[in-house]
């Protein structure tokens, strides 16, 4: 086939809901990554939380974003996909504008009723709901909008935006923030007008793709039940708990670094830019990556990503510098990049035959895991070892031990159960 013609493949495979979607979902991915890149910084040096409540704070945050598109999706097939984004773009204005007046005036009234820990949990949690239903939204429009021989490349092309928010958002925050001198607050009514436009894109371009052969779960009551059958395989359970390790490390990136660089290397430092670079260097790196690593099997290549990703914490150990961090977050987005796609594939082998698409649902649940425990988990070590034994470079060693320690235990995992090889428990049947 000549470039030309897939070229015409690709510009009449797509359904105009697909591109629609995709730009919200740049938008989206915009706005949050801007809001996570300050998200610590604000807590800790504005509204002057300690690094543990801070901690404890963003990975409540991360749990909630990542924990409910398990259920999301079921939202979204329900009510259907323009109606749900709308929803979730609505939720996500409110919560991010909420979010960045807390220290106005007229919400003096309200911190005083509640205290400023409640009311910012709670505040936190609003704009926590919108990526549960937004992320479910569009990979499922990217399916139902794409012709069956270009979907592989819908999907390269959501990912690739997902990035390229990833990249763009920090760099919006550190523009706001330090170059307009508008403070961290203003990110997320930055933050909130982006996505309040996407809910405006939504209500006026957006429809929902006709379905082919789609079979939509009935009711959240079934995506309920349908969770405690899978919470019932232990093995599948067993490894998602193990692989949560990689995201506790992973996640310091938007909970530790921001706070070690500011409080222990360069309180000037612009954290929030620098965390533009993971996501770019995925952008840079993913296709030389898949490239090198094609011919290891997916469990070697998710324990090599996650040694690599582990290491990466070394440079700040060994020479806490602003340099220092740009290099773990380059190395820190090889692992990222050399675990991402094989992850996938594995939970596609755990899961049993014909519930495939039910058990990869659950793919985000080691994120959310990882983010719940990293959030306590770092802002305890940036406590311990930088306010009480002022050596808060040592931390690192900790994290790294943590990632290396998971690593053990899949090698151990992977000698007991090999998928394909090992009986699969009777499961019940489920509403869906």
């Amino acid at each position: 086939m000549g470039f030309s013609q897939r070229l015409e493949e690709i510009r009449i495979g797509f359904g105009r809901p697909f591109w629609v979607a995709n730009i919200t979902e740049l938008f989206e991915r915009l706005a949050y990554y801007g809001a996570s890149a300050v998200l610590a910084i604000y807590l800790s040096e504005q509204l002057h939380f300690s690094k543990e409540l801070t901690g404890w704070m963003i990975g409540t945050f991360g749990f909630v974003v990542w924990f409910l598109p398990i259920l999301g999706g079921s939202l979204a097939d329900r009510f259907g996909f323009r109606r749900a984004l709308m929803f979730a773009y609505l939720v996500m204005t409110v919560g991010y504008f909420l979010l960045g007046s807390l220290a106005a005036p007229w919400m003096q009234g309200v911190r005083q009723a509640l205290g400023d820990k409640w009311l910012v949990f709670g505040v936190l949690m609003i704009p926590a709901l919108g990526p549960a239903v937004v992320k479910p939204c569009v990979a499922g429009t990217t399916a139902r909008a794409s012709a069956e021989n270009v979907r592989s490349i819908g999907y390269s092309i959501y990912y690739t935006i997902v990035n390229i928010g990833g990249t763009l958002g920090p760099i919006m925050a550190w523009f706001v923030r330090k170059q307009l001198g508008l403070g961290a607050a203003n990110v997320f009514r930055v933050a909130s007008l982006s996505v309040f436009l996407m809910f405006l894109v939504t209500l006026i371009f957006f429809h929902d793709p006709v379905e082919s052969g789609h079979e939509p779960v009935p009711s959240v009551a079934a995506a309920i039940r349908n969770m405690f059958v899978v919470l019932g395989n232990g093995r599948f359970v067993l490894f998602l708990l193990i692989f949560s390790s990689f995201f506790i490390v992973f996640w310091q990136e938007f909970i530790s670094a921001p706070l070690f660089l500011r409080g222990y290397v360069n309180p000037n430092a612009p954290a929030d830019l620098l965390l533009s670079i993971d996501a770019g260097a995925v952008i840079v790196f993913q296709i030389l990556v898949t490239y090198l690593t094609r011919k290891i099997p997916p469990f070697p290549a998710m324990t090599l990503g996650l040694v690599i990703s582990s290491l990466s914490w070394l440079f700040l150990a060994v020479y806490p510098s602003v340099p220092a961090l740009v290099a773990s977050l380059v190395v820190l987005a090889l692992g990222e990049m050399t675990q991402s796609a094989r992850y996938y594939e594995y939970i596609s082998r755990l899961a049993p035959p014909g519930r495939q698409g039910l058990y990869m649902g659950y793919a985000f649940l080691p994120i959310a895991i990882g983010y719940f425990i990293a959030g306590p988990l770092g802002g305890y070590l940036l406590h311990e070892f930088g306010d009480v034994l002022h050596r808060p470079q040592q931390m690192w060693w900790v994290i790294t031990a943590v990632g290396l320690v998971g690593a053990v235990l899949m090698l151990i995992y992977d000698r007991i159960f090999k998928p394909g090889h090992t009986p699969q428990p009777v499961e019940s049947q489920s509403a869906a």
